[in-house]
């Protein structure tokens, strides 16, 4: 019975999707149907303080931040200033400036915390300027799609925080846990890339002329405000001087220096600016709000909580216990956010992970990672949503370009269980 109501609940999400309807009105009422017919609990409410919560939080703040800093940016020279400095690099790598979709992510993703934010501010500076220089969108797209999801893995992390106060383990530990995980997503997407790059050359814009090493370290000069505004706002949060969002705000004053000291900055960049951002975020927050109330209503049929505990009880041994796992998630990423499934799953599902004996350090990296692979996962996949709105694209059509970097994700969970001293090792040194 319990999967026919998940089943009617995803066909009629998917029905919702097809016929147009904005997906987080789409998502809100896939919510309301199924608490009005499987629960007894009046859904209007519910609804009303459910939405409220999910868009007032003090965490969210970061969001709109970071993405009107991205705005503001990209209404500079300084996307084509990053590529002017990256470019001379990256000439003599396959793939060539597909990788600073990669690289940027990688760098925003230790500032941001968030997936959608650092697939949105990224792919605002980049993709219009990959396509300027004739790079396929479908390699545009992907690597924008999947390298976004490192957001959630490099710290700071806010879906780490969530895992480390419901698992009751230290935070500091995840973060750092984190790092060479995340490191090493980014270079198997890089190796990807390469691998692409080398089999079909054809599609890779030709080499500009070549250049000497003082070309491109007189080249590089044109990094200098892109690393000393992200010096900034990750010195500042490393150095316990701001939190997240506080660094945001540090960001934006950032940008609109350098958008000054550029002379880009006017009336017209900084209304549309703000505008950008503005309808950016109210796409992510109606997103967010759905699901939040989706999520609610999941709980209430308590379809994963009897989902969580039916796993539990399979008696599997760590390694099966994890296949499980891992599908479990896969699933559950379908149609729930990634905080969601954290808090509504590990009550329930973490007295199984600590009698099979798995390190709850190397777990919490472990459900990051296939929390990740539902973010390019439809029809509820964070970044496809953020890049539809952004690119005008089908849902399916983005997905289908994220697929290599799912098959990676998968890959990255596999070598952390074959090496767990990947996600171990840097946090048993904070002991010594």
């Amino acid at each position: 019975m319990d999967i026919l109501i998940a089943v009617a609940l995803i066909v009629v999400l998917l029905a919702f999707l097809a016929g147009g309807v904005w997906i987080g009105l789409a998502l809100a009422a896939v919510g309301y149907a199924g608490m009005l017919t499987f629960t007894p609990r009046p859904p209007g409410d519910a609804m009303a303080v459910t939405i409220w919560g999910a868009g007032s939080g003090w965490t969210l703040t970061a969001l709109p931040l970071f993405l009107w800093m991205g705005e503001i940016l990209f209404r500079t020279r300084l996307s084509e200033d990053m590529f002017k400095g990256l470019s001379p690099w990256l000439e003599a790598l396959p793939g060539r400036l597909l990788h600073t979709n990669i690289i940027g992510c990688t760098i925003f993703a230790a500032v941001s915390g968030s997936s959608a934010a650092t697939c949105a501010t990224i792919g605002k500076i980049t993709l219009p300027e990959l396509k300027k220089r004739g790079y396929p969108d479908h390699m545009a797209l992907g690597t924008i799609a999947g390298a976004g999801t490192l957001g959630l893995l490099i710290p700071p992390s806010i879906i780490m925080i969530v895992y480390g106060v419901t698992a009751e383990v230290s935070i500091a530990k995840l973060f750092i846990g984190g790092v060479l995980p995340g490191l090493l997503l980014g270079g198997l997407f890089m190796g990807w890339v390469i691998l692409w790059a080398l089999r079909h050359p054809e599609q890779v814009p030709p080499r500009s002329a070549r250049t000497s090493f003082g070309e491109k370290i007189a080249a590089s000069k044109n990094l200098i405000p892109i690393v000393l505004l992200i010096a900034a706002v990750l010195g500042s949060i490393y150095a316990g001087i701001a939190t997240a969002t506080e660094a945001a705000g540090l960001g934006v004053v950032g940008s609109l220096i350098i958008a000054i000291a550029q002379r880009s900055l006017n009336w017209n960049t900084f209304r549309d600016s703000l505008m950008g951002a503005t309808r950016l975020y109210c796409m992510i927050a109606l997103i967010l709000a759905g699901s939040a109330f989706l999520t609610l209503a999941m709980g209430y049929i308590g379809l994963p909580r009897q989902l969580a505990e039916f796993v539990s009880g399979l008696g599997l041994s760590p390694g099966m216990l994890l296949i499980v796992l891992t599908i479990f998630f896969i699933l559950l990423g379908c149609f729930l956010d990634g905080i969601s499934m954290v808090v509504l799953t590990m009550a329930v599902l973490l007295p199984t992970v600590q009698a099979a004996g798995i390190d709850l350090i190397w777990f919490g990296i472990f459900v990051v990672l296939v929390v990740e692979m539902a973010q390019i996962t439809p029809p509820v996949g964070f970044n496809l949503f953020v890049l539809q709105g952004m690119t005008g694209r089908q849902i399916t059509e983005i997905a289908r370009y994220a697929t290599p970097y799912f098959g990676l994700m998968t890959l990255a969970v596999a070598i952390t269980y074959w090496f767990p001293g990947i996600v171990t090792w840097l946090p048993a040194q904070m002991v010594r």
